[in-house]
This record gives C-alpha cells, structure tokens and sequence, in this order.
C-alpha cells in the first residue's frame, strides 16, 4: 500500500506544473513548518489533487463557468448550490472553476458528510487537499477566522443520492447554510450545477440495505463504470444574496429566506439546462 501512494504521489508530481504553483501561490494558505493547516491538508497533497482535478476539469468533462465575477476576490463567501452526482465530482468540480478559471484564483473548501470522511483512504484524501466534516463549528470558524470560502450543499445526502426521478429537482434546504450566513455576516452566492445527474445515473437510493450496512443510500445505477460518464459541465454562478440577522431567529422568519435562496439555485439550473445544447456538448 505504501508503496502505491509512493508511486501515486510520484505521478501526480509529475502533473504540477508552473501554473498550478504559481495560482496556489496566490491563495497564501497558513501552513506550518510541515507543511500542513490547521485542518490537515497539505500544501503538496493540495496541489497533486489539483493537478488530477485539472484533467476531469478540463479534459474529461470541459466544464464551463458563468458568473465567477459575483465570487468576490478575497473574504467570507457561502456557496450554496444543488446537490449531485453519487460521488462528489459535483463540489470538487465547482471548486476546480474557482482555481482554474477565477483571477484571482480562490479556494473553496467543501463540508462533507461524515460518512466520507471516515471513510478509509478517501477521507484521507479530502482531508489533505483541504475539505472538512460538514459541521456548524468548522463553517464558523473557516468563515470568521479564515474568511474562507465555504462550499455548501445543503440538500445533503437527499441530493447526493437523488434517483432519476428527481433530476435537477430542488428537493429542499436544511436551515443550517441560511443561519451560517446571517451568524457570521457571511454573503450567500447562488449556483446552478448542470450535468451532475448524468455522470451517474440512478434508479434507486437502496435505502433499506444503506441503512443495514451504516451508509447513507447505496445507488443503483443501470451500468457500472470505471468513471462517471464524461458529460459537459456547466456551473451557473448568481449574484450574491445578503441577508440580515443573528441566526437564532424563529424557523418562521429563516424559512422565507431558504426559500429565497432555493428559487435563486432553482432559476439557475433552469437557466443552464435551457442554454445546453446536448449532454456531451
């Protein structure tokens, strides 16, 4: 096993360039004499992870950004958008648009399910390239401490295991992301993912046999694959929405405001499915 991620690790530096040095150069991460941040990841595990997000990027699914001006250049920023995908190309996608294609580059740091972060060898993985347990705590502190920019999908695993039936269907914001926002004076920017449902379709959650064996769905899906699907990505970006408050306000008064900002991910998804030409193209 040592010996593979040696050689892994091996490969991927190969793939950093002067280009993916120079834009993480620019994100001024805080790391220490080791080389890591307070949360674990690593400045050289970032950067190999970048370069093979470069390839599913650019390559493999030749994703297209709009809208990256409304993600401001430095301070605390949620992203709040629709859920996708099985696996988490969908957040890793977005977070590749905001590195790649935004000038200044940004770094977008997910909050993941629990379930993949304890989860061996892949929780290691988002571990070290920076991504964090989907926790209020971590969000607070990454956005009040850090002014980080902190991807949020707050459909949760409902959207990450969405079945056919439901595709591109706004199946309904937790309060938490809205709450965040007004407790840390935080702008909430919008985005449309567009073509999550296709990588990996599926025809079931399996819910009975997840919940058997302690995950939260197990997806059917009508091929197996090595990889998802090579689709056109479009990632849709709004302007931002503000909203004013403590965060411990009565659910009746948060709600309008979720609502709000699930019509703003639901006009961009619309937006973007409209502009497609095809799956592929």
């Amino acid at each position: 096993m040592a010996r593979w991620t040696k050689a892994l690790k091996g490969a991927l530096d190969g793939l950093v360039d002067q280009d993916i040095r120079e834009r993480h150069a620019l994100l001024e991460l805080d790391v220490n004499e080791y080389g890591y941040d307070r949360w674990g990841a690593s400045r050289e595990d970032t950067m190999r992870a970048l370069a093979l997000m470069r390839f599913f990027h650019r390559t493999y699914f030749r994703v297209e950004a709009t809208g990256l001006e409304h993600v401001p250049d430095d301070g605390r920023v949620l992203l709040i958008g629709n859920h996708s995908g099985q696996l988490a190309f969908d957040g890793m996608l977005v977070a590749s648009s905001l590195f790649f294609d935004k000038n200044p580059p940004r770094f977008a740091r997910a909050m993941i399910e629990r379930f993949f972060i304890q989860t061996p060898v892949v929780g290691s993985f988002m571990t070290r390239m920076g991504q964090l347990t989907g926790v209020q705590g971590n969000a607070v502190r990454l956005l009040t401490e850090e002014e980080g920019a902190v991807l949020v999908f707050p459909e949760g695993a409902r959207g990450g295991g969405r079945v056919w039936a439901d595709r591109y269907k706004v199946l309904g914001f937790s309060q938490g992301f809205l709450r965040l926002a007004m407790q840390t004076s935080s702008p909430i920017v919008p985005f449309g993912f567009i073509g999550g449902e296709e990588m990996l379709p599926s025809l079931s959650r399996n819910e009975p046999l997840a919940k058997a064996l302690g995950m939260p769905y197990i997806p059917l899906v009508p091929w197996m694959l090595p990889l998802p699907a090579p689709v056109k990505v479009r990632v849709h970006i709004g302007a931002p929405l503000r909203f004013e408050g403590s965060g411990d306000e009565e659910d009746d008064v948060v709600l309008p405001m979720v609502r709000q900002v699930e019509h703003a991910v639901s006009e961009l998804i619309a937006r973007g499915l409209s502009e497609r030409r095809g799956i592929f193209t």
